[in-house]
């Protein structure tokens, strides 16, 4: 079980992180939430949870809850920019649905 960070959404992650000048990384997760039943939760780390589970990537820590995972086992988080738009890209292979809106999904 894994949860990746592409190279991008890591430089992107390091930088911010670097200009708030504290955090030990990204937690993931998904909550209730939408047309399509889940939403990404996505916010950054000061202090860790002793369920937490850990996976590193690009030197960065992605953290994820235990119910979570079920979620976002394989799932890459990428940063992308389209034209004047930028943002978090979740690949996330157990989507099986999403609505119109990309907000959420269901799997």
């Amino acid at each position: 079980m894994s949860v990746t960070l592409s190279t991008n959404a890591a430089k992107h992650v390091s930088e911010f992180m670097a200009k708030r000048g504290k955090g030990v990384g990204i937690r993931l997760g998904v909550k209730t939430s939408g047309c399509s039943g889940m939403a990404y939760r996505l916010e950054f780390v000061d202090d860790m949870h002793d369920e937490d589970l850990i996976f590193e990537s690009h030197g960065v820590k992605v953290i994820v809850d235990p119910q979570s995972l079920a979620y976002l086992d394989g799932t890459e988080l990428d940063f992308v920019r389209e034209g004047l738009n930028e943002g978090f890209k979740f690949n996330n292979p157990n989507v099986k649905d999403a609505c119109g809106c990309g907000e959420s999904f269901n799997v």
